[in-house]
């Protein structure tokens, strides 16, 4: 008996369709009124790199700080203290029920609600304390300890409680059990969505433009703006916003790849790994590699 595999037409139409339409969208933008040669020209000067360089500075910082908050306050929410625990609800209920963009400009306008920053044993105005990059870290940071308290939490549940009370069984404490058998366990839980927020607070650091930030987004609007090249900034700045994702998401599967390795018998391979094996060098004569 001779199979005779189905032929699938309906592949071949859409895939027809979805290129048609991505050519027309190819050739709308080349027949449209943009000087790519300025885009070319824009893409490394100094000051969209150095604009580049702090969006990464700002992100990683606030990145950092989120994932001490989120640590911090998933296990307060997990804890059987009612204060910690509300304390806790409080904090994620506020950050993650407003918009980024408000948490920013009242972190910027701070100094109208409190002129002098008077912590006792450091004394300054307000302006002078709150300067943009400051403003940018907090309300980067702080809203995405939010965010990320709700992720460590989903990987602290997700281990099994019989872990913990053999530890206890063990006379291993609260605190080191956590650092050193609940922790790792949902590290396979956690570092996904973690590398997900990273790339998505990437792209959201555009926001911090709002407070005079002199980031990627602002150094590009700032050239627009004086060369009258508005629309190709805007393209500038697109293309290292891409650049900047694509490399953090390779980074991202190679480390949920390496956190895979308790939960799987055996790694999928890597794409140079598969590049390499559908090369003709090193396969054996005769033979499939």
């Amino acid at each position: 008996m001779k199979a005779i595999p189905v032929r699938h037409w309906g592949r071949w139409v859409s895939g027809v369709v979805v290129v048609a339409l991505l050519g027309t969208l190819v050739y709308s933008f080349s027949q449209g009124d943009v000087n790519w040669d300025t885009v070319g020209n824009f893409v490394f000067d100094d000051r969209i790199l150095a604009g580049m360089g702090r969006t990464v500075l700002i992100s990683v910082l606030s990145m950092i700080i989120g994932l001490v908050l989120g640590v911090l306050f998933a296990v307060m929410r997990l804890s059987k203290n009612p204060v910690t625990g509300a304390v806790a609800w409080l904090y994620i209920w506020f950050f993650r029920g407003t918009p980024v963009y408000v948490q920013l400009l009242l972190w910027f306008n701070l100094a109208l609600i409190f002129p002098i920053l008077n912590l006792g044993f450091y004394k300054d105005e307000m302006v002078d304390v709150m300067t943009p990059f400051m403003v940018a870290l907090l309300g980067l940071g702080l809203n995405e300890g939010a965010y990320m308290a709700e992720i460590v939490r989903a990987g602290i549940q997700s281990v099994d409680e019989g872990q913990t009370e053999a530890s206890h069984a063990l006379g291993m404490p609260a605190g080191k059990t956590m650092r050193r058998v609940v922790l790792p366990q949902a590290m396979r839980v956690i570092v996904p969505p973690t590398g997900n927020e990273f790339i998505n607070l990437l792209k959201t650091s555009s926001l911090v433009s709002a407070v005079q930030y002199n980031e990627l987004l602002r150094a590009a609007q700032n050239i627009g703006s004086t060369s009258f090249a508005v629309m190709e900034m805007l393209l500038v700045a697109s293309i290292w916003y891409l650049a900047l994702t694509s490399v953090f998401s390779v980074g991202q599967y190679y480390v949920e790849r390496y956190y895979a390795r308790g939960s799987l018998r055996q790694l999928p391979r890597t794409p140079w790994q598969k590049i390499k094996a559908n090369l003709p060098i090193g396969r054996p004569k005769g033979g499939v590699a």
